[in-house]
């Protein structure tokens, strides 16, 4: 098991974090979010963190909440990402969940999702995202040339990175929305395979009709589900999950249960270095191919 980083993200900076927040730069913006896995204290003062800051979510509940700007900015703006053959461009926003529409340490993910498809041999590779969010590991496989399958079941989001797309000035992703675990089933009748898959689920969640989801109880499922898709040629498999306690060794376990015994197996820990010196843990990681 090993501890993986983004290595070359301009857009992109964790200046601090501590006692559960997190400062960051976004482009030219610079936002204080709650960070649940940030125990320790802060490097910086409260006061540097209130004259670095544009704006900061303000939690009015466990799952909603407003921004309290501090600075004047928009309430949408962009950040680009490049490296090796992911080139992409995202629209940021205010959203009243927290979030911005975009997981930073998620940049090492698109490293890999990018670099693998350059290694197939097979013409037109296939790729399928699960929990697909705003898009931007679809994004990467398409810059780097896969045929791609986003799935998500909320239609807010798919029209998001639909968005996205057009800025990074890519076509043709082919965009579902649907509860994950269903499509797949679907797939798996119907003898669809993918050369690359990339699953990111929540903790917990509701597909497009209201289908529950809950990690610990279906991930196992939906992993041997999964592989039912892999082309048995050329394949990869990358899950990523974020949730409070979820050790490193339950991936281990799941994907060494696997069918695909023969693929390299790749375990580890997503982070983001902050510019203050702590190391902020943000999910593991577990991945499979049978490239060369």
């Amino acid at each position: 098991m090993h501890l993986l980083h983004p290595t070359q993200f301009a857009d992109y900076e964790l200046i601090d974090s501590g006692n559960f927040e997190k400062l960051e730069r976004f482009g030219e913006y610079i936002t204080i979010r709650p960070e649940p896995q940030a125990l320790w204290n802060k490097i910086l003062s409260d006061k540097e963190w209130e004259k670095k800051a544009h704006v900061r979510f303000v939690a009015k509940s466990s799952s909603a909440g407003s921004w309290d700007k501090l600075k004047q900015m928009p309430d949408r703006w962009f950040i680009n990402y490049k490296k090796g053959p992911v080139n992409i461009r995202l629209r940021l926003a205010l959203t009243s969940f927290k979030h911005v529409g975009v997981f930073p340490e998620q940049a090492v993910n698109w490293d890999y999702i990018g670099a693998s498809i350059q290694k197939l041999e097979t013409p037109n590779p296939k790729f399928l995202n699960l929990f697909a969010y705003t898009g931007a590991a679809s994004l990467a496989a398409k810059s780097a040339g896969a045929d791609v399958t986003h799935v998500d079941s909320i239609k807010q989001v798919v029209t998001w990175a639909n968005e996205n797309q057009t800025h990074s000035n890519l076509s043709d992703i082919r965009w579902v929305i649907e509860d994950a675990m269903k499509f797949v089933k679907r797939e798996v009748r119907r003898g669809n395979t993918y050369n690359g898959i990339i699953m990111d689920p929540p903790a917990y969640g509701h597909g497009a009709n209201g289908e529950s989801w809950k990690l610990e109880k279906q991930l196992n499922e939906l992993m041997m589900d999964v592989q039912d898709l892999l082309d048995p040629e050329e394949h990869f498999l990358l899950l990523n999950t974020y949730s409070l306690g979820f050790s490193s060794l339950i991936l281990k376990n799941l994907f060494m249960g696997s069918k695909q015994k023969q693929s390299k197996l790749d375990i580890g820990e997503l982070y983001l270095p902050s510019t203050s010196g702590q190391q902020l843990p943000l999910g593991v990681f577990g991945r499979f191919s049978n490239l060369k």
